[in-house]
């Protein structure tokens, strides 16, 4: 059947219903709803193929060392290849990229927009992405889930028929990102507060149906695939140190100012890459930090290799939890060699393995309980992260709800604000706002050519 033949099918099915109200609010509706299933389909396949191709690369590097100094380079220089060659706007994590999207949904814009959240954009990233992974890249895959969940509602909004009623695209977008990190990580609170906190710039009563509703059909989806499952489980937070607050302030602010350091590095090197004048160099440039990468894992620490999920639960689920000095530091450079290849790849993940590394340390150098030490590495998360993206509720909330442990949620939320304070001291403003103004920039000078 043709989506000619589609819509004048719905157009004679709404047409019957005699409460006009009704109707309105059915067909205004019913786009977030189609959106929303398809995010949550499309999210479970992509996150299935993601952990498998992860598990691949540490099953390879763990029987055929020296198979990654092969492996990493060449899925490292397809990966950059394939974003330059087809679609540029597909590289890096995508948030970056929504968020531009989101300033620019207006009529006057609207061909900008296209090149941020279009169907090539989409398939380079997921191509990009997988090969990154492939190649242990450290890398995420909520950014890429929500770029492509931004795209997803975007095309639903577009492909409405004339006669439907007009839907705001900057809310459809919106409401896909939240709806795209709900599914990736099994947040559905943590999509909300993310929509709230870090995209929009209005008042969330515009949308706040549409959002709900988006979210909660999304991770429905994704649950109903993959069942009801904790991103990382159920650490143990229970008996815990009346003096247990220190302890997390100092992980707060540690965390907190080296998740603000390694923005600041990456937009460095981001700028100091904008005066290449050659392709050979972002080639030589890729390939030197595959090697390093590469490297790194085959002679000190494979556990610098992919998102990051493995070193969360190894900490907090076994008996392993002091890490080595290094281990926080590999993270953090394999985060900057990665996303700064240019390559597609998120940096939520990865955020929290280096900063469940600084609290997993910090923990073995303070020799407090097993207990405590997982409330620690779950606060080093919660501010490494907060000091890369600056949204400490939206941090503390995924955390949360990646644990189930409910009684811990002021801790986070503290270990969060302090974060969020000395970040400040780094930048005023997270990486997301500097790569969102640079991408914003980047398509009116396209214009200007």
């Amino acid at each position: 059947m043709s989506t000619k033949s589609i819509r004048k099918l719905l157009k004679k099915a709404f047409d019957r219903i005699n409460n006009e109200k009704a109707k309105q609010n059915i067909l205004q509706a019913l786009p977030f709803w189609v959106a929303s299933l398809l995010t949550g389909l499309i999210a479970v396949f992509y996150s299935r193929i993601f952990a498998f191709l992860e598990k691949e690369t540490l099953a390879i590097t763990r029987y055929h060392h020296w198979w990654i100094f092969l492996l990493t380079p060449v899925c490292f220089l397809f990966a950059w290849w394939v974003v330059q060659t087809f679609a540029t706007n597909a590289r890096g994590s995508g948030i970056p990229q929504v968020m531009a999207a989101i300033e620019l949904a207006n009529p006057r814009d609207d061909k900008h927009v296209t090149k941020l959240l279009s169907l090539k954009v989409f398939l380079i990233k997921i191509i990009s992405s997988f090969a990154m992974i492939l190649g242990g890249g450290i890398i995420g895959k909520e950014g890429p889930t929500i770029q492509i969940a931004g795209t997803v509602f975007r095309k639903i909004n577009e492909w409405l028929p004339s006669w439907w009623p007009k839907i705001s695209k900057r809310n459809m977008i919106m409401t896909g990102a939240a709806a795209g990190l709900a599914a990736a990580f099994n947040t559905p609170l943590g999509g909300i507060v993310f929509a709230v906190e870090e995209l929009t710039k209005t008042h969330i009563s515009y949308f706040k149906t549409a959002l709900f509703t988006a979210v909660i059909i999304a991770g429905l989806t994704a649950q109903g695939l993959l069942g009801p499952y904790l991103y990382l489980g159920y650490p143990d937070v229970t008996n815990l140190s009346k003096f247990i607050f220190l302890p997390l302030i100092l992980v707060a602010i540690i965390s907190g100012l080296l998740g603000s350091t390694m923005s600041k590095i990456v937009l460095i090197i981001f700028r100091w890459k904008r005066k290449f004048k050659f392709q050979y160099q972002h080639i030589l440039y890729v390939l030197s930090c595959a090697f390093i990468i590469a490297a790194i894992a085959f002679f000190l620490d494979p556990r610098i290799l992919g998102s990051g999920k493995e070193i969360m639960t190894t900490t907090l689920f076994s008996t392993e939890k002091k890490v080595e000095w290094y281990t926080a530091i590999y993270r953090i450079l394999g985060t900057i060699l990665s996303f700064t290849t240019g390559a597609a790849g998120g940096i939520f993940a990865p955020s929290l393995g280096a900063g469940a590394g600084v609290g997993s340390l910090l923990a073995g150098w303070l020799e407090v309980s097993a207990n405590n030490a997982n409330l620690l590495i779950l606060c080093g998360m919660v501010g490494f992260l907060t000091g890369v993206t600056r949204t400490p509720f939206t941090s503390a909330i995924l955390v949360l709800e990646m644990t189930d442990r409910h009684n811990v949620i002021f801790h986070l939320m503290i270990a969060g604000l302090v974060a969020s304070l000395v970040s400040m001291l780094i930048d005023k403003h997270s990486l997301y706002d500097h790569l969102k103004v640079q991408y914003t920039h980047d398509l009116y000078h396209e214009d200007q050519q």
